[in-house]
């Protein structure tokens, strides 16, 4: 262990347990004598080149505890993507500051953004511990079992698509869900949790790991709905054709992009409207509807997995302790044990940084439109404790007295 300021930064989309790992990696560094101050930095890496810093180390432990059980990025967010001379700029800042140990709690570009200033403080002979802390919703980080913020992001999902189904069979229609994800279909498939009866939604599930085929769509849609009178779609808003081109592209003429040039998949409900028209068109069913759900997934208040909370927070921890008794830089990784329990690895960034993990074969049916068991067996136990369930009236009708 070396003497130094600790630096925590948080990166990417928000979700409802990020705080638990800042606030894990900020009580666990006080814990050491060694580390001088704890920092954060707002809104990620743009606050560290901006030497936007709030002191933690002044923070009450009370109110650290409060902010762990609040969703969103309480240091607030960026979704600045750096290059070498970004990461060379963060680095300039890092050690004018003196920090010693950065903690960086993002996804797939956050630990790009570590492995590249850790390259740089290397090079530059400057004693800084860099660890990545996993989290993202889409749950697509490399060498992790799961990541943090999927699981609660994955019981608003599932519990979405409850009330969904619930909804659609008392007012029978056909019903399209756009849910969160560009490359990796897990967010979308957790929509499938939520079924109970044979006859519940979502009935067709369709993700990116998939290609898709908008005649087959409307064919399987047309099936489900001439089978139970109605039809509940689970779509992931990265859905591509044969080419990998996204399907917004092939439906409309007018599409949006981010700051980095990548198609507007969701963000706008237009996926949505354009799959809700197009089976207006081809199956003449008039009572068909869609939604996106867009930033609801990620730090919805009062749908939290208590297992997530649990694992958000002892990343975090883990990535002190690592950091502190280590002797190299890396990434935090969660592998699970038995039926359910995790253990922490910590990983070479390498292996992680600028990755993109999607759903294993045996996660998505046959058929291309539904998940399989063993998808449902690996997800139910991060949903954590107290998920809803739902009844139906048992069908005793009275007999017909005027028309037998």
């Amino acid at each position: 262990m070396f003497k130094g300021k600790v630096l925590v930064a948080q990166g990417g989309g928000p979700t409802a347990v990020i705080n638990q790992s800042m606030v894990g990696a900020v009580l666990e560094s006080r814990k050491f004598r060694n580390v001088e101050l704890v920092y954060g930095a707002a809104h990620g890496v743009r606050g560290i080149v901006d030497e936007e810093f709030l002191d933690l180390t002044q923070e009450t432990t009370h109110n650290l505890e409060m902010v762990a059980e609040t969703p969103s990025s309480a240091l607030g967010s960026t979704r600045d993507k750096p290059d070498l001379k970004y990461c060379q700029e963060i680095f300039k800042v890092l050690k004018a500051h003196e920090i010693g140990y950065f903690f960086y709690i993002g996804g797939n570009d956050s630990s790009d953004t570590v492995r590249i200033v850790s390259d740089e403080a290397k090079n530059a002979g400057y004693d800084l511990r860099c660890v990545h802390i996993p989290k993202t919703i889409d749950n697509d980080l490399m060498v992790n079992d799961h990541t943090p913020g999927f699981p609660s992001a994955a019981r608003f999902v599932a519990q979405a698509f409850m009330g969904i189904n619930l909804d659609n069979w008392a007012l029978p229609g056909v019903y399209i869900g756009v849910v969160m994800g560009r490359h990796a279909g897990f967010l979308t498939a957790a929509s499938a949790l939520g079924k109970k009866f044979p006859d519940d939604g979502p009935h067709l599930i369709y993700l990116p790991e998939r290609t898709f085929d908008p005649e087959q769509f409307v064919a399987d849609v047309k099936r489900v709905y001439d089978t139970y009178g109605r039809c509940v779609v689970a779509v992931s808003e990265g859905i591509h054709d044969a080419t990998g081109a996204p399907i917004i592209t092939r439906l409309t003429d007018q599409v949006e992009r981010d700051a980095h040039g990548n198609v507007q998949l969701s963000g706008t409900g237009a996926l949505a409207d354009l799959l809700v028209d197009l089976v207006k068109k081809k199956t003449g069913i008039k009572r068909v509807r869609g939604d996106t759900l867009g930033y609801l997934q990620r730090s919805f208040v009062g749908c939290v997995s208590d297992v997530d909370q649990r694992e958000a927070r002892e990343v975090g921890e883990k990535a002190v302790q690592f950091a502190m008794w280590g002797s190299r830089d890396g990434s935090v990784t969660i592998h699970r044990t038995g039926f359910y329990s995790v253990d922490y690895h910590f990983t070479e960034l390498t292996e992680v940084a600028g990755k993109t993990r999607v759903m294993p074969d045996n996660f998505i049916a046959a058929s291309g439109n539904d998940v399989t068991d063993a998808f449902l067996m690996y997800l139910r136990p991060l949903l954590g404790r107290g998920l809803p369930d739902a009844y139906r009236l048992r069908n005793n009708y009275v007999p017909k007295v005027l028309n037998p």
